[in-house]
């Protein structure tokens, strides 16, 4: 029997998730986390990070819209698709598409997955050749980070490959925030990278 786990967070303190709650437990789930907070970041939800090791595979993680676990469309995809490594089906409440439960749903995740990757392909690539021109431009300096260049080229490397920024931290030997950091650094200098070859 399927194992229906719920996650529910809320933004603010002063904020109920009752409400969130009571529609996951109506819809079937036996357990539900909740994270106060208004931050996304992962660090910042002890919750979710206790429901991501309460999760095994065969169960299904349910909430009541995906930006309950993510901020952002790729956040959601490279969730979905850790936890689809995991054997963890996910299914919103509110947003029907997303439920991978259904061969349809796992259908239109598969799509979306694909496209998702080509994104994580192009970015790294970017960020080589931004981090190469910055260094052939002795653009160097500044407070010295634990991410060094080559970190950030590893940490891409596992990201596509599906790996957690748990599991990245570990690999690295630094902190997850500092992975966090990493990523956004290597999107900004792809961004700052690709306005230059369209200038």
């Amino acid at each position: 029997m399927t194992n229906i786990v719920g996650y529910a967070r809320v933004s603010k303190r002063d904020q109920s998730p009752a409400a969130q709650e009571a529609e996951l437990r109506a819809a079937g789930a036996a357990r539900v986390f909740v994270d106060h907070g208004e931050s996304i970041r992962v660090t910042e939800r002890p919750q979710w990070l206790v429901c991501l090791d309460y999760l095994r595979s065969g169960d299904t993680l349910m909430v009541r819209r995906l930006d309950r676990i993510a901020g952002s469309e790729t956040m959601a995809i490279q969730t979905i698709s850790e936890l689809h490594d995991r054997g963890v089906n996910i299914k919103s409440l509110t947003e029907p598409d997303i439920d991978t439960t259904t061969p349809m749903g796992r259908a239109l995740f598969g799509i979306v997955a694909v496209f998702a990757q080509l994104r994580v392909d192009t970015i790294r690539d970017n960020t080589k050749r931004g981090l190469a021109n910055a260094r052939a431009e002795g653009r160097v300096g500044g407070r010295p980070s634990v991410m060094t260049s080559e970190r950030i080229e590893q940490t891409l490397r596992m990201r596509a490959d599906g790996q957690s920024i748990v599991q990245i931290a570990k690999v690295l030997g630094v902190g997850k925030s500092s992975v966090s950091r990493g990523l956004d650094k290597a999107a900004a200098d792809a961004a700052h990278d690709a306005s230059q070859l369209s200038a």
